[in-house]
């Protein structure tokens, strides 16, 4: 059985106020041919459909269009919602939706929904998880409640309420930040970075489906892994290769894994020299100039009107900035004092300088679900 793994489309995603609408319907078409041509069994969409919880209509109707697609080809689609995604707006339709092998899984409520696929090596179990905060598995199960205070706890909790059939292969889509994974700038770092779970919890499924980390990569091993973004959405990820990863499972405990690479329609890349460096023709001749780009001007003194005058030739200039002695020494300064990050860490600094001594663990887990509250409250 052949499946295709996508994950954070972020449909309706703006980028330094610069919509992808455009490059996400190209690289949408992109992944219809690869399904064509690879033949797919099915496709795996790991959260995070939409990049707001209120998309912009032309974000649902791009979704609308790729899934009708989909169907068109009588290939089935399993999606779940990520932490981007509103649940109550990805479940809608959703039993109207698996009549066409459309299959949604939104909010958790207790039990993860499975659908069944067969093969000439028997049946696969594709799990669908959709991103799950402890409140969500409290609220599920309140007689555990007092247990489940972390991320681990709750996902430990929701693992083992799941009857696996073992001797079968199993498909999990899921949602979660793994501890490991390497992080980028476009993502959204939940509580503080208390959001981690451990890849270990994973261990008896054949295939992780993975959402929320940007960058592709494995944890633990190559079948945990996160598809990452089929287009770049900052610019730390300039070097990431997108892709669609094919996953084909054989026989238990066989499974091959491919990338097939993403040709966006414009590239992302960073560029670096003075003004008159980066306006010569013959540096900026042969090259993408419509590509999305992030300039770096070298100039002692700022250039007047520089997005201006540089966006004749580079179009599509998302970012300018800086890199001389004057923003070298303030960049200095910026990080000798940006040393805590997190919202637990700065209460915690807070805390001790405020009571002359650090928080005992009774009042570090108490702040911990008070963040989680509010954190919940705010999305």
């Amino acid at each position: 059985m052949k499946l295709l793994h996508l994950a954070d489309l972020h449909l309706g995603k703006r980028v330094h106020e610069f919509s992808m609408l455009e490059d996400q319907r190209y690289i949408l078409k992109q992944i219809l041919e690869i399904m064509e041509t690879e033949q797919a069994d099915g496709v795996l969409v790991a959260g995070d459909i939409y990049d707001k919880t209120v998309p912009p209509a032309e974000a649902v109707q791009l979704l609308d269009d790729f899934l009708t697609n989909i169907a068109g080809r009588k290939i089935p689609v399993f999606l779940i919602s990520g932490n981007h995604d509103s649940a109550e707006r990805i479940s809608f339709g959703a039993k109207l939706f698996a009549k066409s092998g459309v299959h949604f899984a939104s909010g958790y409520q207790g039990k993860t929904e499975v659908v069944t696929l067969e093969d000439d090596y028997g049946k696969v179990n594709i799990y669908l998880l959709p991103f799950v905060r402890p409140v969500y598995v409290r609220q599920a199960f309140p007689e555990l409640a007092e247990r489940i205070v972390s991320y681990q706890d709750a996902m430990q909790t929701v693992i083992g309420h799941i009857d696996l059939n073992r001797e079968c292969r199993n498909v999990l889509v899921a949602h979660q930040f793994v501890t490991g994974a390497e992080r980028c700038e476009s993502e959204e770092i939940q509580v503080g970075g208390l959001d981690n779970v451990e890849a270990s919890l994973f261990a008896d499924f054949d295939y992780v489906a993975l959402g929320h980390i940007h960058g592709p990569q494995w944890i633990l091993r190559e079948t945990i892994r996160y598809a990452g973004t089929p287009l770049k959405y900052s610019f730390s990820e300039v070097c990431h290769q997108k892709a669609v990863t094919v996953i084909e499972l054989r026989a238990k405990g066989d499974v091959g894994i491919r990338k097939i690479p993403l040709r966006p329609l414009h590239d992302m890349r960073k560029l670096r020299g003075s003004y008159e460096e980066l306006t010569k023709r013959s540096v900026y001749e042969n090259t993408s100039v419509e590509d999305y780009v992030q300039i770096t001007l070298t100039d002692e003194e700022d250039i007047f009107d520089a997005v201006g005058k540089l966006r004749v030739i580079y179009p599509n200039l998302m970012k300018i900035e800086y890199d001389n002695r004057r923003t070298g020494k303030t960049a200095e300064s910026a990080a000798a004092e940006d040393v805590e990050r997190t919202p637990l860490e700065y209460t915690k600094a807070l805390f001790t300088m405020q009571n002359e001594r650090a928080m005992s663990p009774k009042q570090e887990k108490y702040l911990v679900n008070l963040i989680e509250e509010v954190w919940e409250d705010g999305l």
